[in-house]
C-alpha cells in the first residue's frame, strides 16, 4: 500500500493506493494500481508522490540486501582506514552505484562484491577493495617514456 502526498484539491487526497504489478516499457517502470483503470485516472497522479509505510527496523529477508536508509550514513573504510561516508544510492539498470562522500568529493562506486565485499550495518561499515584510481589520482607514466632522442631507429624488415 502507498499513501498518496498530493494536494488537498487532488481527488486522492487521503487515499492509499494498492501496486498491482510493476513492468518496464523502454527501461521505464510502469506502474499499475487498483481502481486506476483508465489513462485519464492514471494522469491525474502524475505528481503525486508515493509514500511506503515500512518499519526502518525492518531488515530485508534476502542474503546481502539492504535497504538504502540502511547504507546511507555508513562509514565507507578501505584496509581497515575510514575514507569516507555512503551519502546516497543510485539504482540504475546494470547496477546499483553507492556515491561516497570523501574529503576530495563524491567518488561513484560500482556496488558489486568485487569492490564492495561486506556490508556491516551493525558496525555501521562498508568495506571497499577498490581498483586502483578509483579514489585516488594514478601518476602519469609521461615520465616512464624514453625520450625521443633516446629512441632507437627503426629500420624496415623483411617478411
Amino acid at each position: 500500500m502507498f499513501t498518496l502526498q498530493v494536494p488537498t484539491s487532488s481527488p486522492w487526497h487521503g487515499k492509499t493506493l494498492e501496486l498491482i504489478e510493476l513492468k518496464w516499457y523502454n527501461l521505464q517502470p510502469v506502474a499499475f494500481f487498483k481502481d486506476v483503470l483508465d489513462r485519464t485516472a492514471a494522469e491525474s497522479l502524475i505528481k503525486a508522490i508515493l509514500w511506503v509505510d515500512q518499519d526502518l527496523a525492518e531488515q530485508s529477508d534476502e542474503e546481502d540486501a539492504w535497504y538504502d536508509h540502511q547504507l546511507v550514513g555508513l562509514a565507507v573504510v578501505r584496509d581497515g582506514e575510514r575514507i569516507g561516508t555512503v551519502s546516497l544510492i543510485d539504482h540504475l539498470p546494470a547496477q546499483d552505484l553507492i556515491h561516497v562522500t570523501t574529503e576530495n568529493g563524491i567518488v561513484l562506486v560500482p556496488f558489486v562484491k568485487a569492490i564492495v565485499p561486506s556490508v556491516d550495518i551493525e558496525a555501521g561499515t562498508l568495506t571497499v577493495t577498490p581498483p586502483a584510481g578509483l579514489f585516488e589520482e594514478l601518476p602519469d607514466d609521461a615520465d616512464d617514456e624514453p625520450d625521443a632522442s633516446e629512441t632507437p631507429t627503426a629500420e624496415p624488415t623483411d617478411r
